[in-house]
């Protein structure tokens, strides 16, 4: 998984008041979770461009007055009428506790029901995991190269080393929607043709 950096300092004080006084000086009062101790800090709001406004996910290297640590992006708040952030929270992560994630998923291959003519449709975007930091990945990448029409891909049929699918196993991940067009229905029609002979059903009005 990628990597940014992010630089902060600690908050003195620790409210509203103090919080106000930090965004008008285009700083984000952030928080910490999941250590020891809750860290208060402030980094500048630009920082967090490239970690908010991208699809990917990051750890994040906080460097706090001098100290280290490793996170993953928890919660932000923006404000209602603006969209600048109001708050961000992390979660601290650490090298032999699994952390629990949602991750974008991905295609690839050209599935043979698309080429008859049938519909991809993805039904999740997002897959959340369970893994050791060193295994979480960019994304998870589906193969749909052998999916034909009516076709499904499901969470259960999906096997990652080192990672855990927290979805329900029967989730559909992605499908092939059969259309009017697709090869399926063309041979579906040919066999509901009616027999020679037979009276012709009459065109509704």
């Amino acid at each position: 998984m990628k990597a940014l950096t992010i630089s902060g300092s600690l908050r003195e004080n620790v409210g509203k008041k103090d919080a106000k006084m930090h965004r008008r000086e285009a700083k984000v009062p952030c928080v910490l979770y999941g250590g020891e101790d809750q860290v208060h800090f402030v980094a500048t709001e630009k920082d967090f461009k490239k970690l908010i406004f991208t699809p990917e996910i990051f750890i994040v290297n906080l460097q706090i007055n001098g100290k280290a640590y490793n996170a993953i992006l928890q919660d932000i708040q923006y404000h209602p009428v603006t969209d600048s952030i109001l708050h961000i929270d992390f979660m601290q992560i650490f090298d032999e506790k699994p952390v629990i994630i949602s991750v974008p998923v991905n295609f690839t291959g050209v599935a043979p029901g698309v080429l008859k003519g049938g519909k991809l449709i993805r039904k999740i975007r997002k897959l959340k995991i369970k893994a050791l930091p060193q295994y979480l990945p960019d994304d998870i990448v589906v193969d749909i190269s052998e999916l034909n029409i009516a076709g499904t891909i499901k969470v259960g049929d999906l096997v990652r080393e080192n990672i855990q699918f927290l979805d329900p196993l029967s989730s559909v991940v992605v499908t092939i929607q059969s259309t009017r067009g697709a090869a399926g229905e063309d041979e579906a029609g040919a066999e509901a043709k009616p027999a020679a002979g037979a009276p012709k059903a009459k065109a509704k009005k």
